[in-house]
């Protein structure tokens, strides 16, 4: 009896397993549970990835190009990702299965060789963000000086993400909505602090208006003068300005799979995410560009706590007493809800690998309440990563940790294109009408989006081709992803998908299996809120 179950418990997935389907087989779970409310996943898709890129790496890019680069940063940044959001959340809407991602659907509309380098970069990229906000947050603690080693925050932040994850996702999904609600309420306070600081409000009551952009000026030089140099700062910010976006539109995507009636409520998530994205990133921009000069001396000490954040600087500047305090525990809060949101991504990513056939099939076990619980324990490994903060090297470790994630969220971008054109072929092909989501700028936004980020990820470490600049750790970090990227696709082709097409063809796409099953799942909409409720856009 006992062999008999073991053997049971690695069987490979069937092939209804494959599309996202219950598996019947006795003694083994490899289906989560659609425990996420729509609140719950709205939130998680903007708070749960915002870290320490909005709250103190947006100090870097305004000392780096000036208020106005930054604001331009990101609101290239967010154009872009509007063609990422809507072409993720058409696809997504319209097949929500269980264990559903990014990566699943390459495997299913473009080839089995996309899907399974997408999804190894996915979870690895996920997984090695974890320790890096970790890192944050042992750092941002220590602004306090507190008389602990530092070596035990590292174990207790880290303890509290991997538990969360532990948890029934409805649990997770609680506990990630209101770290994500207390990083976007402190946002909206930080944003009417600007405003009250920019008319006069402040102690000192003298208005602020836009007199750093006229001293020192909306724009700076970067690595070289003139001209060239303001390009070379636009670009820098730009790149730069990615790790504050994080993965939203690819955790859009994953909560769907576990989301209460994802049909109706993913559009909603995805238009409200771009909403959100509007006033949180692009405000802020503009905020911090009123609050602190771009040659404040403070913001050149990345990784110093608040005193680098330019929204405590500017509240210290203003002579609010205690708010940096304040300012630093909300930056605590953030980087810990983002190391949730990512190992949740990165179990997730491992659990679609294995329900599409990609990974062993150990790795789509789950527990009754639904969490792949080898899935989630692989991906908490990488965590132990945090603990090189104790040695010397740890800051530096952090800076290569930052931009292999900066290089993974390009590649995941222009996949999310490369995958929805071939979808978005696929149904016109095959008629298909029943799309519950349809945005009025695709497919051309995709195209847009797609050109886009691969011009990005091509300039990402242009800085190391500027003579005198050169520096071997930065290219590697820069590039390297790129290199792992065609080893896994190649390895792969010549592999187990040489007799397969590098695309499959639009009437060949699988757009059928699962999508009734998804239909009945559906619960009956609610009836439309008054005019005078929808004040509660951004928190529901």
């Amino acid at each position: 009896m006992n062999k008999e179950k073991s053997t049971q418990d690695v069987a490979p997935c069937d092939s209804s397993v494959l599309h996202g389907e219950a598996d019947t087989a006795p003694y083994r779970i490899t289906e989560t549970k659609r425990g996420l409310l729509s609140r719950h996943a709205q939130m998680i898709a903007l708070g749960g990835t915002i870290g320490t890129g909005l709250f103190l790496g947006s100090g870097q890019v305004l000392r780096m190009g000036g208020p106005l680069f930054l604001l331009l940063g990101y609101t290239t940044i967010t154009l872009l990702l509007y063609g990422v959001a809507t072409a993720t959340g058409e696809m997504s809407s319209y097949l929500p299965i269980p264990g559903c991602s990014v990566a699943y659907y390459g495997t299913r509309f473009v080839s089995k060789s996309l899907g399974f380098t997408l999804g190894w970069v996915y979870w690895y990229i996920f997984s090695i963000t974890v320790p890096a906000e970790i890192n944050v947050t042992a750092l941002v603690i220590d602004y306090w000086n507190p008389p602990v080693h530092n070596a035990v925050w590292l174990t207790i932040v880290g303890g509290v993400i991997i538990l969360c994850n532990c948890l029934p996702v409805r649990v997770y999904g609680e506990s990630e909505f209101w770290f994500a609600s207390t990083k976007v309420i402190g946002i909206l306070g930080l944003l009417i602090m600007t405003v009250v600081l920019f008319f006069g409000g402040g102690p000192n009551h003298e208005p602020l208006y836009f007199k750093y952009w006229n001293d020192p000026g909306p724009t700076n030089e970067y690595l070289v003068g003139g001209a060239a140099g303001r390009i070379a700062a636009f670009i820098g910010c730009t790149t730069f300005s990615v790790y504050a976006f994080g993965f939203a539109p690819e955790l859009l995507v994953i909560t769907g799979g576990e989301m209460e009636s994802p049909r109706r409520n993913i559009p909603k998530a995805t238009m409200r995410y771009f909403i959100r994205l509007i006033t949180f990133y692009i405000l802020g921009a503009i905020a911090i560009g009123i609050l602190v000069p771009s040659n404040n001396k403070y913001l050149l000490s990345p990784g110093s706590g608040a005193a680098a954040s330019p929204w405590a600087i500017g509240a210290r500047d203003a002579g609010i007493k205690v708010l940096d305090s304040v300012i630093n525990a909300v930056i605590v809060l953030s980087a810990w809800s983002a190391g949730n949101s990512y190992l949740y991504l990165a179990s997730r990513a491992l659990y679609s690998l294995s329900v599409s056939g990609n990974a062993p099939a150990i790795f789509s076990r789950c527990t009754k309440s639904g969490i792949p619980y080898y899935a989630t324990a692989a991906s908490a490994m990488f965590s132990l990563l945090a603990y090189l903060n104790v040695a010397a090297s740890g800051s530096a470790v952090f800076n290569w940790l930052a931009n292999l994630t900066n290089t993974g969220a390009f590649q995941s971008w222009i996949c999310c294109c490369i995958i929805y054109l071939r979808f978005r072929k696929a149904t016109q092909v095959q008629d298909i009408k029943d799309i519950p989501f349809r945005s009025r700028l695709q497919p051309y936004a995709a195209w847009v989006s797609l050109i886009g980020f691969s011009l990005l990820l091509l300039v990402n470490g242009f800085k190391v081709f500027v003579p005198g600049n050169w520096d071997v750790g930065t290219f590697i970090t820069s590039y390297i992803g790129i290199a792992i990227f065609v080893v896994l696709y190649v390895g792969h082709k010549l592999t187990v998908g040489r007799r397969d097409k590098i695309a499959l063809s639009p009437a060949e796409v699988d757009l059928h299996t699962g999508v009734e099953e998804i239909i009945l799942l559906e619960k009956p909409a609610q009836p439309p809120q008054k005019w005078y409720q929808k004040w509660r856009l951004l928190f529901e």
